[in-house]
């Protein structure tokens, strides 16, 4: 019989690791007013008044359903060009660019705010919801549902 040489601890300094993690997302709150304010930008060019972002998620999973833009009252579509965002190092000690579509960097942000106001949207029942780019204001609102389920239990005696 073979025996496998015992595992070596692994001693993790989670006072390290969850330091690391305050800095990521002090970093990422930081360049977020940067990062809105370019999105904003991309919006007002062509004369995008509103885009409506609707997600849902459960079961710890979680998606953006629908991304619709309007300009005043029609339909529009979203700005076919490349926008630089401010991304937060992992370790929250710098930044880096990354250069994606309108549409990606939509969602970058709703799941960046999703994850800010909400963590765990997406775990167990879950959640949905709405956010609401109002251009004009150059605002984000959003419209957050929680899912859960109840139990009431009732006994009696006679």
């Amino acid at each position: 019989m073979d025996h496998a040489a015992p595992l070596t601890p692994v001693n993790i300094d989670w006072g390290a690791v969850m330091a690391r993690h305050a800095a990521y997302e002090a970093k990422t709150a930081s360049l977020m007013p940067l990062n809105k304010a370019a999105l904003f930008d991309a919006f007002q060019t062509v004369g995008i008044t509103l885009v409506t972002v609707a997600f849902d998620g459960g079961g710890d999973s979680g998606q953006i359903e629908s991304v619709d833009a309007v300009a005043g009252d029609e339909p529009a579509d979203l700005p076919q060009v490349q926008i630089t965002l401010l991304k937060a190092q992992p370790d929250g000690s710098g930044t880096e660019t990354a250069i994606m579509s309108v549409a990606d960097a939509i969602e970058d942000l709703a799941y960046q705010l999703l994850t800010q106001s909400h963590p765990g949207w997406e775990n167990n029942d879950g959640a949905y919801g709405e956010f609401r780019f109002a251009v004009s204001a150059r605002t984000i609102t959003l419209d957050h549902n929680d899912r859960y389920t109840a139990v009431e239990s009732f006994e009696h005696e006679w």
